[in-house]
C-alpha cells in the first residue's frame, strides 16, 4: 500500500487565494476516491492505498483546476510505496510519537 501526498497549485488564476481549486479538487477525491483513505492537510492532500489507483486519481485532479479557468498548474506528488511490510498514513504518525515519548 502506497501513502501519496499532492498538492495542486493553480497558476494564472489572477488571485492569490486557492481555497476555491483545493475545494473543488476535495469535492472530486470525496466522489471519486471510494476505497481510499484520504486527509486534507494545510500543505496538501496525502492519500493512501493502491498506487495504481491513486496515480489514476491524480491524474483526474489535476484536470480540475484547468476546468475552473486556471491557466496553468503545478502538481507536486510525493510517493512513500514501502513493499517490505504494509504501512499507512496513522502508522506513520505513531512511528514518530512513540519515538518522540522516549
Amino acid at each position: 500500500m502506497a501513502v501519496v501526498e499532492i498538492s495542486i497549485v493553480p497558476l494564472g488564476t489572477g488571485s492569490t487565494s486557492l481555497s476555491s481549486y483545493v475545494a473543488a479538487c476535495e469535492k472530486e477525491l470525496q466522489e471519486r476516491g471510494e476505497g481510499l483513505k484520504y486527509e486534507l492537510t494545510a500543505m496538501g492532500t496525502i492519500i493512501e492505498g493502491d498506487l495504481d489507483r491513486i496515480m489514476e486519481l491524480i491524474r483526474h485532479l489535476h484536470e480540475v483546476p484547468f476546468s475552473q479557468g486556471a491557466k496553468r498548474v503545478s502538481t507536486n506528488i510525493k510517493i512513500d510505496d514501502r513493499r517490505d511490510k504494509t504501512g499507512s498514513i496513522d502508522q506513520k504518525v505513531k512511528s514518530v510519537e512513540e519515538k518522540l515519548k522516549k
